[in-house]
């Protein structure tokens, strides 16, 4: 199995947990005399089989991650850490600079003159570089997604 299977089993494994739960919370009650509407014995059967096929995906997965080295020497785990880091960087430097961007109008010469911090120019280019870093993190992550094989 690819490695790129797996994770999209695993989504999947993720999403039809979730919605078992909400399953599982709508058939807790029923009003006396009354049948729920799933049997949650059954949906509870469900939940254990999902979840125990769940955590050996996310094992085989985080294996695979861990042994699997880019032809720039790198682990895919590594990769994996650079592409947050660096998605979570954008968007704080993103709201950043449109906060030090934002236009403070001024309706008299007398009002307080109000002065971006950093050069917003500067900054976006370096928002730029990581975003241009991000897309080719990505482009390797999911390159060798498609051609690893599931340890």
């Amino acid at each position: 199995m690819k490695l790129a299977t797996a994770l999209s089993e695993r989504s999947d494994l993720q999403r039809r947990i979730s919605e078992l739960g909400g399953r599982l919370n709508q058939n807790s009650k029923v009003m006396e005399g009354d049948a729920p509407a799933e049997d949650p014995a059954e949906l509870l059967a469900e939940l254990d089989r999902d979840m125990v096929r769940l955590e050996e995906l996310i094992a085989h997965i985080n294996i695979t991650n861990n042994e699997t080295v880019t032809p720039y020497g790198k682990r895919l785990t590594d990769l994996l850490a650079k592409r947050d880091c660096l998605t979570q960087r954008i968007s704080i430097l993103r709201s950043f600079l449109d906060s030090a961007s934002a236009r403070v109008n001024r309706y008299t010469k007398t009002e307080i003159k109000i002065l971006s911090t950093v050069s917003v120019a500067d900054l976006q280019k370096q928002v730029d570089s990581f975003s241009q870093e991000l897309r080719q993190t990505e482009e390797l992550i999911q390159e060798l997604n498609w051609t690893t094989e599931l340890i």
